[in-house]
């Protein structure tokens, strides 16, 4: 039998090299266009942005629905490389939590939160493991800066991850794109009323994960 010589082999791992591009850069162009126009925008946009054709988008991914799991997988895994990096690299732990939902925000959480509703609830291991693995960052996170007295004690995550999705999703009439001054703005209020000691006492119970899953339809 003979072997490849090594520009053929060369020849041969280039199109699975062109493919995982082109498959990234289709990802990154949705997640732009879903967030800009919902997640019902034209996938003819999307392979625009992309700059690849139409159907190059099609044989990586077959229906609408296979790319916004891919997006949302996308999202979800960048938004937990934050969390551990900021875990990691940041001494004080509060600054890491600040840091943390400033460049979650960017990666425009609360603009894609509805994309993760419906079919995506329902036997998806991947998406299950994707949302552990950010939820238990987070929590990781939180818990930190709580040690460290840094945090008021009558929060959970699930009040950070409520305040984070509503506070980066866009409002009705307005343009997606031009909240950003506004959504870090009112991101870094929110935070200063997370920062210990506590000037006030809040009501009701702090938001659990436990809470924000039954409160899902």
């Amino acid at each position: 039998m003979t072997t490849a010589t090594e520009p053929e082999a060369r020849r041969v791992a280039r199109p699975r090299a062109d493919a995982l591009r082109n498959r990234e850069r289709i990802v990154a162009a949705a997640r732009e266009i879903f967030v800009e126009y919902g997640p019902e925008a034209p996938l003819d946009e999307i392979a625009r942005r992309a700059g690849i054709g139409n159907a190059t988008l099609y044989r990586h991914f077959a229906d609408r629905t296979s790319l916004i799991h891919d997006v949302v997988l996308s999202v979800m895994a960048r938004t937990a490389d934050l969390a551990e990096s900021g875990a990691a690299e940041e001494g004080d732990p509060f600054t890491a939590l600040r840091h943390f939902v400033h460049a979650a925000a960017d990666e425009r959480i609360g603009a894609l939160c509805p994309m993760l509703s419906g079919d995506f609830t329902v036997d998806r291991p991947d998406l299950d493991a994707a949302r552990v693995r950010l939820e238990g960052a987070v929590e990781a996170l939180m818990e930190r800066a709580r040690q460290a007295g840094r945090l008021r004690d009558d929060v959970a995550v699930g009040d950070l991850m409520v305040a984070l999705s509503q506070l980066t999703r866009p409002l009705p009439g307005t343009g997606c794109l031009n909240m950003d001054r506004f959504t870090h703005r009112h991101l870094q209020l929110f935070l200063d009323g997370l920062e210990a000691p506590a000037r006030s006492r809040l009501s009701g119970s702090a938001a659990t994960l436990e809470d924000l899953r039954r409160a899902a339809p």
